[in-house]
């Protein structure tokens, strides 16, 4: 056995350093993300919980762009791994053309169709003008971002974290000062209420694309010439890791939908602290969502040069990380949850939820963060099929099934434990299936 096969500090070292700029961006956006709840709380019950309806909905660009964002990472870090750069060029340019065409198609889909979807999630008549009028700019924000995104893919694909991250600061900083102009009002600026969040992020997510793609070009990471061929080249391989890594990022929100509606039958403040939970969720986890960005394509490059050991200590070493950090910084939370639920919902009724679900579900993301990087570094390694089993067990098999028996059983209660029960469930059975998995293609490596 390599000494590549177990943990050393030179490896944790690298990892740290390729992951705490990562960090760092992911804390900034999804507090951003955070802080545009917060604000619109302050606006009542009602433009949060038509908010909390479009979370799902808009996690389905959101699972499209991450899923075009893993195969980017995927094929171009192995492209690189052996020393094909120019294709690792070509490769970017057919990620961000094809990637902007079929988003901006998906975007207006849902767009025609966002009445039925949002009466089908159970959104009461009153909601239903707020949502719309929140939904349109929100559809140009999430084109605008989801192609900054891709900008981000390809520089982790070229191991470059520190811009991505600095950018996701820059854009952060300027939503958060924009964020309670336009929904507040200032001076001659009216006050827009739930729609200025979209503005202040729109015009964010705008600052950070044109710095990203002016960088990108001056690396010269997106070739042009060539580019048909390319994509006939590479399409049957590059939708090979997309489509399953898409299914797997749109089975999320797919499962988030039919949690809203369960949720539902306990009301809009239920649905309005579910809301809240759910951005508390995605910004707790951001160690973890910083590791599903840097760690594919350093497993990527690993796999092209047949380093299979180094991927085992790799990977035992992010396990160790993420339940030490999950656990920890769950208990820590959930403590504070009595406090942190007033703070973040001045309505009684939906800070009593929050706090209900804070208590139950924060630690059992370290569960959950098992889960998650399996699921990413199995799409890294070439096995998107076993990442899209793993991520459809997750939801369909432990979450949904816990979170609908909980909410029947014993209502706000009932959902909180079920989700936390869920994760715990899928964190157990993803590890074990894909240790299992690794430790039989390390044998066969060293057996050669």
């Amino acid at each position: 056995m390599s000494s590549a096969s177990t943990t050393n500090p030179s490896m944790g070292k690298t990892l740290w350093a390729q992951t705490w700029p990562m960090a760092i961006g992911v804390m900034s956006l999804l507090g951003f993300n955070l802080v545009d709840s917060l604000f619109v709380a302050r606006l009542g019950t009602q433009p949060l919980a038509a908010q909390s309806f479009t979370f799902p909905v808009s996690f389905i660009v959101i699972g499209l762009q991450v899923g075009i964002g893993i195969a980017a990472a995927a094929l171009i870090s192995r492209a690189l791994g052996r020393g094909d750069e120019p294709r690792a060029c070509r490769l970017g340019g057919v990620v961000i053309v094809g990637g902007g065409v079929l988003l901006a198609l998906v975007l207006m889909l849902l767009w025609l169709t966002s009445d039925i979807i949002f009466s089908l999630m159970g959104a009461q008549a009153s909601l239903l003008g707020e949502i719309k009028a929140y939904w349109g700019p929100w559809l140009v924000t999430s084109w605008v971002g989801a192609m900054l995104y891709l900008g981000y893919s390809l520089f982790r694909a070229h191991g470059r974290t520190r811009f991505p991250g600095l950018m996701m600061v820059v854009t952060s900083l300027i939503n958060l000062v924009v964020d309670p102009i336009l929904i507040f009002g200032w001076g001659p600026i009216p006050k827009l209420g739930l729609v200025g969040a979209a503005w202040a992020t729109l015009i964010a997510f705008g600052v950070g694309a044109l710095f990203v793609f002016m960088r990108l070009f001056k690396h010269a990471w997106l070739k042009w010439e060539g580019l048909l061929d390319e994509l006939a080249h590479s399409w049957r391989e590059f939708t090979g890791i997309a489509g399953p890594a898409m299914i797997s990022q749109l089975m999320p929100p797919l499962a988030a939908l039919v949690a809203t509606s369960i949720v539902a039958t306990e009301g809009n403040a239920v649905v309005a602290a579910w809301g809240l939970a759910n951005r508390l969720e995605s910004f707790s986890i951001l160690v973890v969502l910083a590791l599903t960005m840097s760690l594919p394509p350093w497993l990527g490059r690993c796999y092209g040069a047949g380093r299979w050991s180094e991927i085992r200590a790799l990977m035992i070493l992010s396990f160790k990380v993420i339940v030490a950090w999950q656990l920890v910084l769950g208990a820590v939370l959930a403590v504070m949850s009595p406090w942190l639920s007033h703070w973040m919902a001045s309505d009684e009724a939906v800070s009593e939820a929050l706090n209900v679900l804070m208590v139950f579900m924060l630690p059992s993301y370290a569960l959950l963060g098992i889960c998650m990087i399996v699921v990413s570094a199995s799409n890294a390694l070439g096995w998107p099929r076993r990442a899209m089993m793993i991520a459809f067990a997750r939801l369909f098999v432990c979450y949904l099934p816990c979170v609908a028996l909980g909410a029947w059983l014993y209502g706000t209660l009932g959902i909180a434990i079920g989700a936390a029960l869920g994760n715990v469930l899928a964190g157990i059975m993803a590890g074990w299936v894909f240790y299992r998995g690794l430790e039989q293609r390390v044998q066969r490596a060293e057996a050669v």
